[in-house]
């Protein structure tokens, strides 16, 4: 039983939403804009509609796991480190899809779902970081690597349980990891802008 929710997790945060509703209007996203299957890749290549739909599938993708292990298993020791297990491994689904030969996305947005279930005030406090990183910058790698790297942080200081912190700094450490190529485009100035600039 402990099990199951974690690896119902792990396969419902794998399924490809960015990529199916890319099938749906005849786009792989998987070949167009940076060939990820986020929601900003969506975003940048379908617009704001479906990228919108892509990040709300992806986000419950990380929060609807996490609330089924929460609603059913009993309360016993383990129940909390389950839980955050469930949500844990919802991200690396969508990171390393099994449906997808292991390569999938960035885990933002479902990191996002995580973060919401484990607080909203954590999320309220990331969206403003997010927005205020992403309008000074000009680059959504740079929100989402500024947001996910607080989370830990405004976990702790709102007195978060240890196991809710080190779930949402094992997250983070990934959504780094997979933000590497973004992270060496910075570096080198040749990430693209969230904007289209004019010539």
């Amino acid at each position: 039983m402990d099990i199951l929710f974690p690896l119902v997790g792990y396969l419902v945060g794998a399924i490809p939403f960015g990529l199916f509703i890319g099938k749906m209007v005849g786009t792989d996203v998987r070949k167009e804009g940076s060939c990820n299957i986020g929601a900003t890749n969506v975003n940048r290549v379908l617009g704001k509609k479906l990228g919108s739909l892509t990040l709300i599938c992806d986000c419950s993708k990380g929060l609807l796991p996490m609330w089924l292990a929460w609603y059913f298993l009993p309360d016993t020791a383990n129940r909390e480190l389950i839980i955050a297990l469930t949500g844990v491994l919802a991200v690396v689904g969508h990171m390393f899809p099994v449906y997808l030969r292991f390569r999938g996305g960035k885990g933002v947005a479902t990191g996002l779902g995580v973060f919401l279930f484990l607080s909203p005030w954590v999320i309220a406090i990331s969206l403003a970081v997010f927005i205020a990183s992403v309008k000074i910058t000009g680059f959504v790698s740079v929100g989402s690597l500024a947001a996910s790297a607080l989370v830990p942080l405004w976990l702790y200081l709102l007195g978060a349980s240890k196991i809710a912190i080190a779930a949402a700094t094992f997250i983070a450490l990934l959504i780094w990891a997979k933000h590497h190529e973004n992270i060496n485009r910075l570096l080198h100035g040749q990430e693209k802008p969230w904007k289209k600039t004019s010539k």
